[in-house]
C-alpha cells in the first residue's frame, strides 16, 4: 500500500457509505411516497439507471481530462444530488426523489472506476493486490453507512432528510481525499493515432465475455437480494435497526475479504476464485430460503457479500487481460455499462418481485443468473486448460 492507494481506498469506502445509505433508506422512502407499492424500489433503480446512462460521459471525461478531474466532477455531482434528494423528501415528491437518484448515478459510474484506477497506481505484478485492497476500503462503508442511516433518520422533522444532508458532507470529505491522489499522467492520443481494436472485436473475446458476465451477474444477484432486504424485513415486522445491522454485515462480507482476495487470485487464478464466488451465492440463497428470522437475514447477506467479493474481484482481475493500453477507457466503459444495466433491471425487479411474489420466489428466481454465471466460468476454465484463451497485450 502507498499513500495514493490508501487515499483511493478511503474514497472507495465513502462511495460505499453513500451506496449503503441509499439502499437502506431509498426503498423505505419510496414505499412511503410511491403511487403504488411495486414502485417502491424505483429510487434504488434510479441510482443504477443513472450510472448506466452516465458511463459514456464518464468514459469521455476520463479520456479527455484524466482520472483526477473526472473523479472530482463525480463527487461534485454527489453533493448536488444529495441536496436534491433532501429537498425531494422535504416536499414529499416521489418523482423528484427518483430524479435525484438518477443524477447521483453519475457519481456511482465514476466510483466504479476506482478499482481500475487502483491497478494503475502499482507495478504490474501488484495489480491484483491493489484492486483487492482498494475494494477492501469499502469496509468504511460497512460501519459508517448504517451508523449514519440510523442516527440521522430522525434528525429532522421529516424523517431521512438528515441522511441526505449527511451524504453531501460525505462527498465533500471524499473530494478532499481525492485531491491528494497523484495518478500517473497518461498522454492524450494524437489525432489519427491508433485507438486499438474495434470495441465489437474486443467484446467477442471469451475473456471479456466471462469477466463482464461475472461482474454484471455477480452485482445483479447481490443487488436483487440486497435492495429487497430492508423491505422484506419490514414485511416480517423487524425494526429498521435490524435492517441496518444486516446491511452492515453484508458490506463487511463484501469488503473484508479484500485483504486476502488478491493473494488468492495470484495463487489460484481469477477463474477458480470466481467459481467459489458462484458457490457462495448459491449457499446464500439456500440460507435465505431456510427462514425469515434475523439470523437467516444476517448470515445469508454476509455470505452473499463474500460471494460478490470473490466474483467481482476475480472478474476485474480477469478483465485486465482483455484490453491493450490504448483501449482501456472504452472497454472499462463497456464493462460498467453492462454492470449498471443488469443492476438497473434487478433494482426494479427486487421491489416488483418482493411485493407481488414474496421473498421466497425472489430467492428462487436468483438461482438462474447464478447458474448461468457458473456455466460461463466453467466454460472459460475448460478453454484455458486447453490453451484456447488469448490475452491482449498489457502496458
Amino acid at each position: 500500500m502507498n499513500r495514493n492507494l490508501v487515499r483511493l481506498a478511503g474514497c472507495q469506502g465513502l462511495l460505499l457509505t453513500n451506496n449503503i445509505i441509499f439502499i437502506a433508506i431509498n426503498g423505505l422512502i419510496g414505499l412511503s411516497l410511491a403511487p403504488v407499492a411495486w414502485m417502491a424500489t424505483l429510487p434504488v433503480m434510479g441510482y443504477v439507471v443513472g450510472g448506466a446512462l452516465s458511463t459514456p460521459l464518464v468514459a469521455r471525461s476520463q479520456s479527455a481530462w484524466g482520472r483526477q478531474v473526472s473523479f472530482q466532477i463525480g463527487l461534485g455531482v454527489a453533493v448536488l444530488s444529495a441536496l436534491l434528494g433532501a429537498y425531494a423528501v422535504w416536499i414529499q415528491s416521489f418523482w423528484l426523489l427518483v430524479g435525484a437518484t438518477v443524477v447521483a448515478g453519475y457519481y456511482n459510474a465514476n466510483g466504479q472506476l476506482y478499482r481500475f484506477a487502483a491497478a494503475e497506481l502499482t507495478p504490474p505484478e501488484s495489480r491484483d493486490k491493489a484492486i483487492s485492497l482498494v475494494l477492501a476500503g469499502g469496509l468504511i462503508g460497512a460501519f459508517v453507512g448504517p451508523l449514519i442511516a440510523t442516527h440521522t433518520r430522525e434528525l429532522t422533522v421529516v424523517p431521512f432528510i438528515g441522511a441526505y444532508l449527511a451524504l453531501a458532507v460525505v462527498a465533500v470529505v471524499a473530494m478532499l481525499l481525492m485531491a491528494g491522489i497523484r495518478f500517473p499522467v497518461v498522454p492524450r492520443p494524437a489525432a489519427g493515432s491508433d485507438r486499438g481494436r474495434p470495441l465489437a472485436q474486443i467484446m467477442r473475446q471469451p475473456v471479456f465475455i466471462v469477466s463482464t458476465m461475472g461482474a454484471a451477474f455477480g452485482y445483479g444477484v447481490m443487488n436483487l437480494l440486497m435492495a429487497a432486504t430492508p423491505l422484506a424485513m419490514q414485511v416480517c415486522s423487524l425494526p429498521f435497526e435490524d435492517a441496518a445491522l444486516v446491511l452492515q454485515w453484508h458490506v463487511i462480507g463484501m469488503y473484508a475479504p479484500g485483504f486476502f482476495t488478491g493473494h488468492l487470485i495470484r495463487r489460484f487464478g481469477s477463474l477458480p476464485i470466481m467459481a467459489v464466488g458462484v458457490l457462495l451465492n448459491a449457499l446464500c440463497i439456500a440460507i435465505a430460503l431456510s427462514g425469515v428470522e434475523l439470523q437467516q437475514f444476517v448470515i445469508a447477506l454476509f455470505v452473499l457479500g463474500v460471494g460478490w467479493n470473490f466474483l467481482f474481484t476475480g472478474s476485474t482481475s480477469l478483465a485486465l487481460k482483455s484490453w491493450a493500453a490504448e483501449e482501456k477507457d472504452r472497454v472499462q466503459g463497456a464493462i460498467n455499462f453492462c454492470v449498471f444495466s443488469v443492476m438497473a433491471l434487478t433494482s426494479f425487479a427486487s421491489g416488483a418481485l418482493l411485493t407481488t411474489q414474496g421473498w421466497q420466489w425472489l430467492n428462487i428466481g436468483s438461482l438462474l443468473p447464478v447458474a448461468v454465471t457458473g456455466l460461463a466460468v466453467a466454460w472459460l476454465l475448460l478453454r484455458e486448460r486447453r490453451g484456447q484463451v488469448a490475452v491482449a497485450a498489457q502496458p
